[in-house]
């Protein structure tokens, strides 16, 4: 979840009343944590932030800091501890041990499989299907990852150590453990290593565990080997899966091709529009866009998702419809939920994230996956992708002082949640704050806002591939007006498309297409290198669908939507 950079929403204390009742959820969540732990993990008079963030994926999450710490995520309602929490607690958690060189593919993003998992003499902790556990090193209790169990673990034993173990959520020097202080695992030796540790001869076995380990990945496992030389051979299994498939591709390309051939051109495209389905809504779709238009989504997500060379039409399908097609798919896999939210319109309101038809599915080699579909007349550009817009502020020549022990000079540039940081410690380390509410002569709240209206107030831009942009003051939003012309004759002008990276010729010749109408771009008066786009006819409802719908601009940034076409007879 955390292999990717995530993007921070809001930091902000914690409340007194949600101080208590993350305290009740965490008792409730970890009934092994005492009344003192608690108390250690949850100070009632230090400072506790609560962080909310959405992942590369899009998914909402909470995450709570201590000490510039993270201890614990809430995923859906559920709590699960970091590593750092782990490090301190590490039986908190039932835990699975892995080989060390695991740990380099479970940071990449992969989940732990069963044939990497090493069976201790004890047997495998007792887990249910979804319960939270950790991931351990051989030799070390110090957990390094956290995720949620797969399947139960008399399943576990019943599929021969065979599928996937844990899914992994966070793990050691993933990016969620980068926000903090970046501080390493420590060394925990478990009972075992300890027990090899009393016997000379385990002990010299223990010495050349690594050698083992690196042999076997080059070597297979002979029929005669005992219990340890599985768990190698289960690691060695897991470390060429990518091989096997690569081979297994090479060597597959020939039948898969003469079963295409066999196959009628209905059930070829059938099989492209499901592997198009799939591939848009886990590479493409996050949850923060939802509810999603099914057209937005076909054109923009599931047509960028179809493989080079090849062209996905749904009417040569048995489908004939996109309607009949989704609703396939909520009614045989329910991977995702349809509805009409306007008449005639259906959006998808919901997607089950899940679902191991979702969740088994693997990306095909001969995707184009950087082509993305355009509207007419934009055939064969780069696809457009709107920049990240962050609110900053500028430290002034009045302020300078304030911020001096932060090494923060005159002009330097800071998010909002660092300016309260800043000043908040500033207030901590030269004792102004009073202990006593009657004294207080300035709300904390009150403080902040004043610091922030003295500062000079800037914007950055983030266009993917490019060095960020700072500029100062606001933003321009894009601004669409309706003018009128001779003999009441309205014309839609366009302005600031620059500023959000959008070309307006390219804009103007899309509108072109879709409303059938003339369009000419124009000098903006008073500013460089600048045009507008002028448009023939009201045609607000076009550009907002455009600019929302294709464009993905936030309707935030822009202005005068609320200026629909009149209705009525012309009187």
């Amino acid at each position: 979840m955390f292999a990717k950079p995530f993007r921070v929403k809001s930091n902000t204390v914690i409340k007194g009343s949600d101080r208590r009742k993350l305290k009740a959820d965490l008792s409730a969540a970890f009934p092994s944590l005492s009344a003192d732990e608690l108390s250690e993990l949850v100070p009632n008079k230090e400072e506790l932030n609560v962080v909310k963030i959405y992942a590369h994926k899009g998914d909402a999450v909470t995450v709570y800091v201590l000490h510039k710490n993270p201890l614990f995520f809430e995923v859906d309602k559920k709590l699960f501890p970091t590593v750092y929490v782990l490090w301190r607690y590490p039986a908190l958690l039932p835990a699975f041990k892995t080989w060390p060189p695991v740990l380099q593919k479970l940071t990449g993003g992969a989940d732990l499989m069963l044939p990497g998992v090493v069976v201790p003499s004890c047997g495998l902790p007792d887990v249910k299907q979804g319960d939270s556990c950790a991931v351990t090193l051989v030799n070390n209790r110090a957990p390094v990852a956290v995720g949620t169990a797969a399947v139960a673990t008399e399943q576990m034993h019943s599929l021969g150590m065979k599928g996937r173990g844990v899914c992994i959520l966070h793990t050691y020097m993933d990016y969620l453990w980068a926000f903090g202080d970046k501080s390493g695992p420590p060394s925990l030796p478990d009972a075992e290593s300890e027990a090899h540790g009393e016997n000379g001869e385990e002990c010299e076995i223990s010495d050349k565990e690594e050698e083992e380990v690196d042999k076997c990945v080059e070597e297979q496992s002979s029929p005669e080997e005992t219990v340890t030389d599985q768990a190698h051979s289960g690691f060695e299994e897991l470390s060429l899966v990518e091989q096997d498939e690569e081979k297994g591709e090479k060597s597959n390309e020939k039948e898969e091709e003469t079963q295409d051939e066999q196959k009628t051109p209905q059930e070829v495209m059938d099989a492209m529009l499901l592997q198009c389905f799939l591939h848009a809504l886990k590479s493409k779709v996050k949850k923060s866009e939802l509810p999603l238009l099914t057209s937005t989504f076909l054109r923009n997500y599931m047509f960028s998702c179809c493989p080079s060379g090849k062209q996905l039409d749904i009417k040569k399908s048995s489908y004939k419809k996109l309607s009949k097609f989704l609703q396939t798919m909520e009614q045989r896999y329910n991977i995702v939920r349809v509805k009409e939210l306007t008449k005639g319109v259906e959006s998808i309101v919901e997607v089950d994230w899940k679902n191991p038809e979702l969740r088994s599915f693997s990306f095909p080699e001969d995707t184009d996956v950087e082509s993305t579909p355009l509207p007419d007349g934009e055939e064969g550009e780069i696809p457009y992708h709107p920049p990240e817009i962050t609110t900053l502020y500028s430290v002034s020549a009045r302020l300078e002082p304030l911020f001096l022990n932060a090494n923060k000079r005159k002009g330097a540039t800071l998010h909002p949640a660092e300016v309260r940081s800043i000043v908040t410690e500033y207030v901590k380390s030269n004792e102004l704050k009073s202990e006593y509410q009657e004294v207080v002569s300035l709300k904390w709240d009150d403080l902040f806002s004043r610091t922030l209206g003295r500062m000079q107030e800037c914007y950055q831009a983030v266009f993917p591939g490019q060095p960020p942009i700072i500029k100062k003051g606001h933003i321009e939003p894009i601004d669409i007006t309706v003018a009128s012309r001779g003999s009441n004759k309205k014309v839609t002008l366009i302005k600031n498309l620059e500023v959000y990276g959008l070309d307006p010729a390219v804009v103007a010749s899309v509108l072109q297409h879709r409303v059938q109408a003339s369009s000419v771009l124009q000098p903006v008066p008073g500013a460089k290198d600048r045009v507008l786009v002028q448009i023939q006819g009201n045609q607000i409802q076009q550009v907002g669908k455009l600019l929302l719908d294709h464009y993905q601009i936030p309707r935030k940034c822009i202005q005068g939507l609320e200026k629909p076409p009149k209705g009525g007879k012309k009187k």
